[in-house]
């Protein structure tokens, strides 16, 4: 049986190290059982071992940054610390496709791995005659399948009762539009979605960039991802919001915008962040690795706004076409809800994944 991750690629490995740190849920599921002799580069295996001694202290794996300042006290023989700060950059830099492949992959090595060490311990009690010991193996062969399998957010009723209890526990993210906000008692709280439902050229995208806009007015750290609009409309949509100045206007009264725009840049300490991503060909765990990433690189995102969400793909190809734009749906909830963002999107009028709403 193979001992290591060496038959799957150098690439593979790196990629796993960056699941293991970006994705903290996934962390949880497997860094009890993920041995750093799986790895076949000594590098890698320094790296998992200061991942995993971090751990078991903070019970959470370390972000990058982090990583790099441990890297740098643990590690004395500077070529040592050199190529281990590289391979860290490395990690830090690692592709996002493919990640979903790479979980399921190192989740069901180091089951096999579990389910060797269980029947290694089983034969011998059973070579030994221990026929009284059958409860201990059943329970070390139960351990062993447990591997991988992620708390379902089991929680005590009587937990965090103050803040359940608290007249305004949802703290909503206004939209920007008033009456609207008024139904929504506020906004949309984090873990909520929004969809806007419109057909094409009635000012979706502009409504969604008035909504990112108004949650960094406010001191939020926003994404606002885009598949088909050129970054520099964009920018001008937000600029002319800031301003008042109407878009055909921008150039006329360069000066004056740039200052106020220079203005705002300088009083807000939070981010928006512009992303453009191929149309088609992005699935909503791609899109919520790259969120991941940038969290763990120290840029907490409170807001992400999708624009539209017709053109991420889902992860398993279907023939149905109405179920995968639903599942599509479905996935930026869960996305959502894990990562504790407000998500807002839209999508075309003519598009049935809507009804996964009506239900």
């Amino acid at each position: 049986m193979t001992k290591n991750f060496d038959y799957l690629g150098n690439t593979f490995q790196i990629q796993l190290l960056n699941q293991i740190i970006v994705d903290k849920e996934f962390a949880q599921s497997i860094i009890e059982v993920l041995d750093p002799s799986y790895f076949d580069n000594k590098y890698f295996k320094l790296i998992i071992q200061m991942v995993k001694e971090y751990y078991q202290k903070y019970q959470s794996t370390p972000g990058f940054e982090t990583l790099e300042q441990i890297s740098k006290v643990e590690i004395s023989v500077e070529l040592a610390l050199k190529i281990v700060l590289d391979t860290i950059k490395q990690v830090q830099n690692a592709p996002f496709e493919g990640s979903v492949f790479v979980q399921e992959k190192a989740l069901k090595f180091c089951k096999q791995q579990e389910l060797q060490k269980v029947m290694n311990k089983a034969q011998k009690i059973i070579d030994q005659g221990d026929f009284e010991s059958y409860d201990t193996v059943e329970g070390l062969v139960r351990t062993a399948l447990q591997v991988g399998i992620r708390d379902g957010g089991v929680q005590d009723i009587f937990s965090g009762m103050d803040e359940v209890l608290n007249d305004d526990f949802r703290h909503p993210i206004p939209m920007g539009i008033p009456g609207i906000d008024r139904l929504m008692k506020g906004g949309l709280a984090k873990g909520e979605i929004g969809v806007i439902l419109a057909p094409t050229g009635v000012g979706k995208t502009t409504l969604m960039t008035k909504i990112a806009n108004t949650a960094f007015n406010m001191g939020y750290n926003v994404i606002q991802i885009f598949f088909e609009d050129n970054p520099k409309i964009i920018q001008r949509k937000h600029f002319t919001i800031w301003t008042g100045v109407e878009p055909d206007r921008l150039a006329i009264e360069k000066e004056a915008v740039m200052d106020k725009v220079e203005e705002i840049r300088n009083t807000m300490s939070n981010k928006l962040i512009l992303k453009k991503l191929p149309s088609d060909t992005v699935t909503m765990n791609e899109i919520k690795n790259q969120i991941r990433k940038m969290v763990a690189d120290g840029t907490p995102i409170d807001m992400v706004t999708l624009d539209y969400i017709d053109c991420v793909v889902p992860e398993n190809t279907r023939n149905d076409e109405w179920k995968a734009e639903g599942s599509v749906m479905r996935h930026f909830e869960a996305m959502c809800h894990e990562m504790n963002l407000v998500g807002w999107t839209a999508t075309q009028g003519n598009r049935s994944s809507i009804n996964y709403f009506s239900r």
